[in-house]
């Protein structure tokens, strides 16, 4: 398999992984059982891996990690928004 299909491949499923969690805590309105600090230490890899696939010049890390993180700060703003 060509490996830029792979990292898309595995970019695509990783990412969309977050998308439940995203889902849950807009139809419950409730983010108090998500940890602060796997997001927060997450958003930190996510940061980490976009400067790596900037440095490798690889779309699939860039590509991902930057919608990842989107997700993330997402998930964060709702961690604080519903305060339940």
């Amino acid at each position: 398999m060509n490996p830029i299909i792979f990292g898309l491949v595995a970019g695509t499923l990783t990412t969309i992984s977050f998308i439940p969690q995203l889902i849950k805590i807009l139809k419950t309105k409730s983010a108090k059982d998500i940890s602060l600090f796997m997001y927060l230490l997450l958003l930190s890899g996510y940061l980490l891996w976009t400067v790596y696939g900037l440095y490798l010049h690889s779309l699939p890390i860039i590509l991902f990690n930057i919608i990842g993180i989107v997700l993330v700060i997402m998930i964060l703003f709702f961690k604080t928004f519903y305060k339940n």
